[in-house]
């Protein structure tokens, strides 16, 4: 019974995405860009109270793996919005959080100010653009400019280093990467001689994917490589226990003091080793025994290899990063505080407040297509009892145990996964 459920729901969630973003025709990427991948770098300092941004460079990279019809973010997910105009005319924007959003709702960010770096990728212009970083307004739940400045495509000072000559894997190839979700695995704390582990474990990822709904029905939508990031050490840092290990990204757990909270705090560190691979969105396997990992929207996920419950963490976590899936427990321990204003709605498509619930999903209960037990408003989400709604009483954005995801998380992924394969 549940495996014809399952299956009616993964065709349901197909049909209704066939008609999403349906519109205007989008910027022509001839017109404005060139093939290969431009890199902005930035550093982003404040407190709870306030914050700003800086640019702290530019890097002409290798070519650019996304969608050349999907250059208008139609989701406008995450906390930050980065967009590029030539004259009056937008020509490509994009949503994303950051960890150091995260860490500005803790209660450390109350006593003092903190830098951290953050990149955004967009397709190399042919001509002069202007680039926009605007913050999400937690009191209105729109965005407000925080950066912006002219970038000359010529500019002597915009980087071409070269980038880090390691070995590129392909796992997975269905086809072109402008009409595939390119999906690239990043070995953190494996030696030289270890990689052999880490194709192993990147493998055993892969598998786990595709035997969950809707990935299990879009497999030939992506493209999956591996790259082999050389650490001097195994493993991770675990600073609760006094264990520090030399590795490439620098990744640690005890972010905010909570111990299972694995997240990498310099995300330049990954851009710079990254910067030699075409890619849309990253997965960080980490060379660790431990239960933990992380995943920022738009920015990228992280997880363990070989705990026992790494493959559902990897797919929890890559539901954040990838297809801006928001938590939905609310009774673990977290270092957030007040993270959502209840006077607003939430960007996460599986969460809501019921401030504005038409835009989430009113339309599914509405059809009578998903049983109440499937699609329905249960109160407790997003780190807080009251106030939070998610749609089913347990789904993989709740616990680690739930069969699949609900129907609500699985459209919003398909969506996504359309967005890239346009």
């Amino acid at each position: 019974m549940r495996h014809l459920l399952q299956t009616a729901l993964a065709a349901a969630v197909l049909l209704l995405t066939a008609s999403f973003h349906t519109g205007a025709q989008g910027p022509d990427y001839d017109t404005y860009f060139t093939p290969d991948r431009l890199r902005v770098d930035f550093i982003l300092a404040g407190n709870a109270q306030e914050q700003h941004a800086y640019l702290s460079g530019l890097r002409k990279e290798c070519a650019w793996a996304g969608s050349r019809a999907s250059l208008i973010d139609p989701f406008r997910y995450g906390e930050y919005m980065f967009e590029v105009r030539s004259g009056d005319t937008l020509i490509y924007s994009k949503g994303f959080s950051t960890l150091f959003q995260e860490w500005r709702t803790t209660a450390e960010a109350r006593e003092v100010s903190k830098a951290y770096t953050q990149t955004v990728w967009m397709p190399f212009p042919k001509d002069d653009v202007r680039i926009t970083l605007s913050e999400r307004v937690k009191e209105t739940g729109g965005f407000r400019e925080i950066f912006s400045c002219n970038v000359d495509p010529a500019d002597a000072l915009i980087s071409h280093e070269a980038a880090p000559d390691y070995t590129v894997t392909p796992l997975l190839t269905y086809g072109d990467m402008e009409h595939k979700v390119d999906l690239l695995f990043v070995a953190e704390g494996y030696t030289e001689k270890e990689m052999y582990k880490f194709h192993r474990d990147c493998r055993r990822f892969m598998k786990y994917l595709f035997t969950m709904e809707p990935y299990k029905s879009r497999r030939r939508d992506f493209n999956l490589k591996a790259l082999d990031v050389v650490s001097r050490e195994r493993g991770t840092d675990i600073p609760n226990r006094d264990i520090w290990k030399n590795t490439a990204l620098n990744s640690h757990f005890h972010t905010f003091y909570i111990d299972r909270y694995l997240t990498v705090p310099d995300h330049k560190a990954i851009a710079d080793n990254v910067s030699g691979v075409p890619f849309d969105v990253l997965f960080i396997v980490v060379n660790e025994n431990e239960y933990g990992g992380g995943g920022i929207y738009n920015s990228y996920a992280l997880g363990t290899a070989r705990d026992r419950q790494s493959y559902k963490v990897f797919i929890h976590e890559f539901g954040h990063s990838f297809a801006g899936l928001g938590d939905e427990y609310y009774t673990s321990e977290v270092a957030y505080e007040n993270f959502y204003n209840l006077e607003t709605e939430p960007w996460e498509p599986n969460l809501t407040t019921l401030v504005d619930f038409d835009s989430k999903w009113k339309d599914m209960i509405d059809s009578g297509e998903w049983p109440e037990d499937q699609v329905g408003i249960h109160e407790g989400g997003g780190y807080m009892a009251k106030g939070v709604y998610r749609s089913r009483e347990d789904c993989r954005m709740h616990t680690n145990t739930a069969p699949d995801f609900c129907p609500v998380c699985q459209r919003a992924i398909s969506r996504m996964i359309d967005y890239y394969c346009k």
